[in-house]
């Protein structure tokens, strides 16, 4: 029975083997470029393949965190060459006892007590990778409630953020969360998590559902709890964990980041390189611009909010943020005010003229053209949120107007001085790797090889004045708006931005309608 076993393992080894020598074989043959036919998708094609070309420098990276492929012998077909990797990696399927399954696949915890907010369980997605030490862990966004009448109005209308019961058993990921190599080529192989919001609470309570509550508030222990039971399936042995998270999953990667790493730290795994990546959730404690009674959660203003809800939550903030805020606990929430007592490094997301911030601000984009109070408000805005993000090392700030990045398809295509997200994430880590090798020390984030932008945001003053912007459409009609039609909708006047870039109307006007 022995020898019979040692044979098929011996037989089954040797099938690996072969397999691996035939997809390398392949991988390494040459390939001749073709020109892609189709309509309209050349220019994103074009850009895709420019994103996807390896970096000047050739530096490994010890262990092999990732496996970035290197396109250049085909960066004029990239499409046609992804075709062809994803159908010999599934001709290769029988030489695995394993099928790959690209969705994840719903968990709920173990730990019955950490519920959502209505007490049903809370839980995780996953996709694992086996042979992979990266772990991506993602911190789901929508809002929040802060009092009993917010909180019952968001049951009312968006139960799936407060309770599990009609969760679906799978999802797919997209974004920095997909499978496939060609939209997302440097994570795609990692274990990825998907820790649903559940809580309303920014992923900040620890407070149970009890007699004389409504809800329960434990987003922070549901992190937690993800966390412990990762350490099962294999996050013990991780090199990587990066929390992730878009909009109010954003802020929670900045209140929960030094918290999972001492987590880990506690429990003895020290080996485990904690990181955050923060989409879309750097908010302003700004004044609004029509000021309102704090009635409803989009209306009112973030610093009340806040105020009102950490309370209610029973919210948790990061140590040194709580001993540098004593009394105003509530200033952690904001990106500015949290950052510089981080100690885990963290990468921001930030649209310059995010829409969640003009929302709760109350300038509201729809319907006749904003006049020129609101039009003023929103350039100040940019400048504002610019000058908060100043001393952030590693960052990547589009001048657009959109909320969430990291998990959108199209993520890839926008660019900040002609760099992608996806490449300044990778450049991100490679100069982590870098700095752990000198001593370890976060300070030495920006020391980057040549060509390898870490600090990127745009320099222009009004929203979507960087081309690469998502496509902004007539919320009447539907119909795609060009960048001209769309700042005129906000009140934009030629003759007068002109005479404040000290630039001619007509040169103005071109650049705009050629998308400069």
């Amino acid at each position: 029975m022995w020898s019979r076993s040692v044979l098929r393992n011996s037989a089954g080894l040797s099938a690996l083997r072969s397999c691996l020598l035939l997809l390398c074989i392949h991988m390494s043959a040459p390939l001749e470029a073709r020109r892609v036919r189709g309509g309209g998708g050349g220019r994103a094609q074009a850009r895709r393949a420019q994103q996807l070309q390896p970096p000047a420098y050739r530096e490994r990276v010890e262990g092999a965190e990732s496996f970035p492929l290197d396109f250049t012998a085909v960066e004029g077909n990239m499409d046609n060459f992804m075709v062809q990797i994803k159908n010999l990696a599934q001709s290769l399927y029988p030489c695995s006892a394993q099928k790959l399954d690209q969705d994840m696949k719903l968990h709920f915890l173990k730990n019955v007590s950490v519920t959502c907010n209505d007490g049903s369980p809370a839980g995780y997605y996953i996709k694992e990778s086996k042979g992979s030490r990266r772990w991506l862990l993602f911190l789901e966004g929508g809002w929040y409630c802060f009092n009993r009448q917010t909180c019952g109005s968001r049951y009312e209308t968006m139960r799936r953020l407060m309770s599990s019961t009609k969760w679906p058993q799978t999802r797919t990921g997209t974004g920095i969360l997909s499978p496939q190599p060609e939209e997302n080529p440097h994570w795609w192989n990692a274990n990825m998590v998907f820790i649903p919001y559940c809580s309303s609470d920014v992923w900040s309570g620890a407070a149970p559902k009890t007699e004389n509550s409504d809800y329960a508030f434990m987003g922070s222990l549901i992190i937690q709890e993800v966390v412990n039971e990762l350490l099962t399936r294999g996050l013990d042995s991780a090199k990587v964990l990066l929390l992730a998270g878009s909009s109010a999953g954003g802020t929670g990667v900045l209140l929960n980041v030094d918290h999972v790493a001492e987590q880990l730290r506690s429990r003895g795994h020290r080996g485990v390189q904690v990181r955050g990546l923060a989409d879309s959730g750097w908010f302003l404690d700004n004044k609004q611009y029509k000021f309102t009674d704090c009635l409803d959660t989009v209306s009112c203003a973030p610093t009340e909010a806040i105020k009102r809800g950490i309370r209610y939550w029973g919210g948790l903030v990061p140590e040194s943020c709580r001993q540098a805020h004593v009394g105003e606990e509530w200033k952690c929430f904001f990106g500015y005010k949290v950052f510089p007592t981080l100690k885990s490094p963290v990468f921001v997301v930030q649209w310059l003229f995010d829409e969640a911030q003009l929302t709760v601000d109350n300038v509201h984009l729809t319907g006749q053209p904003v006049h020129e109070g609101q039009w003023r408000y929103i350039q100040n805005l940019g400048q504002e949120l610019r000058s908060t993000l100043h001393d952030v090392p590693a960052m990547f700030a589009p001048a657009c107007l959109s909320h969430e990045l990291i998990t959108r398809t199209y993520w890839m295509d926008i660019q900040v001085k002609g760099t992608s997200l996806p490449r300044a994430l990778h450049c991100w880590d490679r100069s982590l790797h870098h700095s752990l090798r000198i001593n370890g020390s976060r300070t030495h984030v920006q020391q980057r090889a040549r060509g390898c932008p870490l600090h990127l945001i745009d320099s222009c003053p009004w929203p979507h004045c960087n081309p690469s912007c998502p496509t902004v459409r007539d919320q009447a009609t539907g119909q795609e708006m060009s960048v001209i039609q769309f700042l005129k909708h906000l009140g934009f006047d030629v003759q007068k931005m002109a005479q404040q870039q000290g630039m001619d109307p007509r040169k103005l006007l071109g650049m705009l309608n050629n998308g400069n």
